[in-house]
């Protein structure tokens, strides 16, 4: 039997947007991922936090859109259930619709585009096409976590350098290590440390990489690129077009708020794609998916909204730990990162938070005794979220608003 989308939407009962934005914008996802990766793989069952009566969890742990898809996407979603029947590639509209839409938005041609179920397929697929036991990974460390534990999984050595005093990614300190690596990867804006590095130093470094290892790829994950509110850095995939071997990746999980729905792409020069399409999933892209996404990147208004509120949030959020007495690193995204490590460590904060409902980001070595991560939710979230930092952290302050 058929299911109309005016059915669905009768299905879903009282507050039936607000709950499809929920459930499309897959709050907790990248942590439970995470968890997974650390696992070696292996999903274990996840204890449920005891928290008192009548508390509602906060979470920002994942880095997610605490809103949700915007109503293009939500409308789009509801309205491809009809064709729930239909593969992508035999709906409307077409996951090649989704590509040529992407290569249009990017000056580019369609053979320049690969989908993923989120930005996750394109980064664990170019581990897979650009590495071996004898080449390596370079990257920063701290960074997303996703190339390295793949890279360590498939037996491929993987080396690190530390990231600077600001928490920002230091090129000059992965240099050395790219001479016959198989992928270089650099988060930027860079989870979980929130920082970016700008576009000329970026641009530098793959030229300097392309000269010192001309076989290594590199491999630019810009799955916060639509928060960055620094008008001097502008997206690098023109780069990435000109040159052989060098990957973007985004993703609608993040700004988008579709973490749940699983929409991601990478892009470059033909034959580079062509080499990543060779591992993509077949189907593997929804035909929900695909709607939103092109719905979505039809929607320009939402993003700049998102950004705008996303900001807001950020600069309170900073601004409340600073005035405990705790400085974060300068955030380009929908988190921040925060040194807390002269009261209690990452695990220690996240333990206390979460007794209180409020749900924090995971370790990340070999900072976890100093730094901690926070996602951004709304702005009424992020209010009493910092009440509970406040509580937990129990600063001292003097008049002059200097901690004793």
């Amino acid at each position: 039997m058929s299911v109309s989308r005016r059915g669905f939407l009768q299905g879903l009962g009282s507050g039936r947007t607000a709950q499809a934005a929920a459930f499309m914008a897959g709050r907790g996802h990248e942590e439970y991922v995470a968890e997974l990766m650390q696992q070696g793989g292996r999903p274990e069952r996840r204890a449920t936090p005891s928290l008192p009566p009548g508390v509602e969890a906060i979470r920002i742990s994942s880095n997610e859109n605490p809103l949700g898809p915007g109503k293009a996407a939500i409308d789009a979603i509801l309205g491809k259930f009809p064709e729930a029947n239909r593969y992508p590639f035999n709906s409307t509209p077409l996951d090649a619709d989704l590509e040529i839409l992407l290569a249009k938005l990017n000056n580019a041609k369609r053979e320049n585009v690969v989908l993923g179920v989120g930005s996750q397929e394109i980064l664990r697929n170019a581990v897979r096409v650009f590495m071996s036991p004898t080449k390596h990974l370079a990257q920063a460390i701290p960074t997303f976590e996703t190339c390295g534990a793949v890279a360590r999984q498939l037996g491929y050595p993987v080396k690190n350098a530390p990231v600077d005093a600001k928490m920002k990614t230091d090129l000059a300190a992965i240099l050395p290590l790219v001479k016959g690596a198989g992928m270089v990867y650099i988060c930027n804006p860079n989870n979980p440390t929130s920082t970016l590095v700008g576009t000329k130093e970026l641009t530098a470094f793959v030229n300097e990489v392309r000269k010192a290892s001309p076989t290594t790829a590199i491999l630019i994950d810009e799955a916060y690129f639509d928060y960055i509110t620094d008008s001097s850095y502008t997206t690098v995939i023109p780069l990435a077009l000109q040159t052989p071997n060098v990957v973007v990746a985004r993703t609608f999980s993040k700004a988008y708020g579709m973490a749940g729905v699983r929409i991601g792409y990478g892009i470059g020069d033909a034959a580079t794609i062509k080499k990543m399409a060779a591992y993509r999933m077949p189907y593997n892209v929804n035909t929900f998916g695909v709607a939103a996404a092109v719905s979505s990147l039809k929607d320009p208004k939402h993003i700049e909204e998102e950004r705008a509120r996303n900001t807001a949030v950020r600069d309170f959020t900073v601004k409340a730990l600073a005035d405990m007495g705790y400085t974060s690193a300068e955030s380009q995204g929908n988190f921040i990162f925060t040194d807390i490590g002269k009261t209690m460590t990452a695990a220690a904060f996240r333990d206390a938070c979460t007794k209180q409902g409020v749900m924090v980001g995971r370790d990340f070595p070999p900072v976890e005794k100093q730094w901690a991560r926070i996602s951004l939710g709304t702005m009424d979230e992020m209010q009493k979220a910092a009440a509970v930092f406040r509580n937990v952290l129990r600063p001292t302050t003097t008049t002059a608003g200097k901690q004793q």
